[in-house]
């Protein structure tokens, strides 16, 4: 259960404001606007605030309440965004019904950076049988040294139209992150990471937070 004491707005307010920046393509002062017309006079900046303090605690909600088995066949690539002015790269699985398996941000797209990243992920999901990847060496590379200390070996394909799933997910973290300039009202470490995960939950469920 999350808790709103203390908060100048009723806890309606907050959840319909994170909603909205979670689950569409609004900016903070799209929302702004949209709460005025509907007689609520709320600053852009504390619905910022909002999503910086709230994002992890509705992510561990979603998963407690959303979150579905994922499979154990896996689609993997990485994409690159500006955060905070610079370029990053962001690492992200899910299976092949689409559903998320995790993601890393990283500063460098190498055999190190995917070997964190799916090292992660397993620690999220358990080991998978097999593993779409594009033609990166660096990701061929990392599960070939993971597989190494596995007692039953990752199965690795590169086979682009398997990736056709992920790389379709990327686009709305992408959009949202130039709504919020290229990061820059992004928080990083774990309220990005809540933020990101948050964000594709809110993405593939139509139901409001809070609501089953």
């Amino acid at each position: 259960m999350i808790r709103f004491k203390g908060r100048h707005f009723p806890k309606d307010i907050l959840l319909t404001c994170l909603r909205w920046y979670l689950a569409y393509q609004l900016s903070y002062r799209d929302i702004e606007e949209m709460m005025a017309e509907r007689g609520t006079q709320v600053d852009h900046s504390a619905i910022q605030r909002w999503v910086d303090q709230y994002a992890p605690k509705l992510e561990a909600e979603l998963t407690k309440k959303w979150k579905r088995p994922t499979g154990s066949r896996w689609r993997m690539d990485e994409t690159y965004i500006k955060v905070k002015g610079e370029w990053k790269y962001l690492y992200r699985a899910v299976d092949k019904s689409g559903n998320t398996i995790d993601f890393l941000l990283t500063a460098k797209r190498d055999k190190k950076a995917a070997l964190r990243f799916f090292k992660k992920a397993i620690g999220t999901a358990g080991e998978p049988a097999l593993v779409n990847i594009d033609k990166s060496g660096a990701n061929t590379a990392a599960l070939e040294e993971l597989n190494k200390s596995m007692d039953k070996p990752i199965e690795i394909r590169q086979c682009k139209y398997l990736n056709n799933v992920i790389e379709q997910d990327h686009r709305p973290v992408k959009e949202k992150m130039r709504q919020a300039k290229g990061g820059q009202k992004v928080s990083l470490g774990p309220q990005y990471g809540s933020w990101c995960r948050t964000l594709a939950h809110a993405e593939k469920r139509s139901a409001c937070f809070g609501r089953r």
